[in-house]
C-alpha cells in the first residue's frame, strides 16, 4: 500500500465520521445522529493535519484535503445556521 492510499484512507475515514455526526448517514437504528460538537472536533483534527503536513503532501493529497475540508465546513455552517434559526 502506498503512502497516498494510507493518508487518503485516513482522511476519508475522519471525514466519514464527521459527516455521520452531521446526520449524513443513519446509525444502525435508522436514525440520523447529529452531534455538532463531535463533528467540529473531527473537522478541527483534519485541519490540524492539514497545517502539520504543509509542504509534505502530494498534489493529490492537497486536493483531497481541500475538497474534504470545504465540504465538511460548508455542511457544518449550514447545520449551525439551521440550529440557530430553530
Amino acid at each position: 500500500m502506498d503512502n497516498l492510499s494510507d493518508f487518503s484512507s485516513f482522511i476519508l475515514s475522519l471525514a466519514s465520521s464527521a459527516f455521520y455526526y452531521m446526520g449524513e448517514s443513519p446509525n444502525p437504528n435508522e436514525k440520523k445522529e447529529i452531534n455538532l460538537e463531535i463533528a467540529k472536533h473531527t473537522i478541527d483534527t483534519i485541519t490540524m493535519l492539514e497545517n502539520k503536513t504543509v509542504n509534505n503532501l502530494s498534489d493529490k493529497e492537497k486536493v483531497l484535503l481541500n475538497d474534504v475540508l470545504y465540504k465538511l465546513r460548508t455542511k457544518f455552517v449550514k447545520l449551525k445556521k439551521e440550529k440557530s434559526n430553530n
